[in-house]
């Protein structure tokens, strides 16, 4: 069974966020269709607001402390990205664009992406469009068609509204999974990784 590994991040600030909840929605919804699509399933969530510090002290010395390495490790290893922000001036927050400055703007080629944000007001959904859907194509990613929405309305009863996030989680997550189906140009090794033997195989075939 094959293995696809997805990194979720979330820039929100408070504790518990609209922001983790949004991502929390994707990621499961994404593990349960990948599942069903016969893939195994590896899911790491990180919090960026626990990152604030060390991102900061990286701009200054150029230099990646130890968990933030590990974070930027497992992103660059991971096969899909989920990456959620709340909305800050009609654009996504600083902490969630210094982390991805903090990254080689390499890493991410082919990167499967799916995308998120929160806000106090319907009026911020545009910053998907706008804001965040032209960074990650400057980082040559590969985007889901659909991003997600979540206005402080989404989180009220499953009678109303919440039944209309359920929606557009499960679809954003739908065409994210589909793009997370077979190669993935975008994977890199994670450290001490080795290929299966039948990988191994197809490459050195293909050489001949």
């Amino acid at each position: 069974m094959e293995t696809r590994r997805i990194t979720v991040l979330s820039a929100g600030l408070g504790v518990p966020s609209s922001s983790r909840l949004l991502a929390d929605q994707l990621a499961a919804s994404t593990k349960r269709q990948l599942e069903a699509a016969g893939y195994s399933v590896e899911v790491e969530t990180v919090e960026l607001r626990d990152l604030a510090v060390d991102i900061a002290n990286n701009f200054v010395t150029g230099y990646a402390a130890p968990h933030l390495a590990d974070v930027i490790a497992a992103v660059e290893a991971s096969d899909g990205i989920i990456a959620v922000s709340p909305v800050f001036s009609a654009s996504y927050s600083g902490l969630f664009k210094s982390f991805f400055d903090v990254l080689d703007p390499k890493s991410l080629d082919g990167k499967a992406v799916l995308l998120g944000a929160t806000g106090g007001t319907d009026r911020h959904q545009m910053v998907l469009d706008y804001a965040m859907r032209p960074l990650f194509s400057y980082l040559r990613t590969r985007i889901a068609p659909t991003a997600v929405f979540a206005g402080p309305q989404d989180w009220g009863a499953a009678s109303d509204a919440g039944t209309s996030l359920a929606s557009r989680v499960d679809r954003a997550s739908g065409e994210f999974s589909q793009l997370l189906e077979g190669l993935q140009p975008g994977r890199k090794l994670a450290p001490m990784e080795s290929l299966p033997f039948e990988q191994l195989l197809a490459g050195i075939s293909g050489t001949n």
